[in-house]
């Protein structure tokens, strides 16, 4: 019995500390370390299951970010193309 709460204990992960998150933001404010470290913890084997969740939705919603951009910067440049072709 013992040796069933240790083996499901060691399967759990401690905690990422406030400290790690403050750490983990400050990486990612930096522009082009930040998108590549989003890549490492995201795919990384050996990375907290709590970051490497965050980093995937992380690098979700910047894919899902360019796309609204693209689709907004195409929606404005076609408005200003049908004004001017009057």
């Amino acid at each position: 019995m013992d040796q069933l709460n240790l083996s499901s204990q060691s399967n759990l992960s401690k905690p990422v500390t406030v400290g790690e998150w403050v750490i983990t933001f400050i990486i990612c404010a930096i522009p082009i370390v930040g998108f590549i470290m989003l890549f490492v913890w995201a795919f990384g084997s050996d990375q907290n299951p709590s970051k490497k969740s965050w980093a995937q939705a992380s690098l979700i919603m910047f894919v899902i970010g360019i796309i609204l951009a693209i689709l907004l910067i195409t929606l404005i440049g076609v408005s200003f193309m049908s004004m001017f072709n009057r």
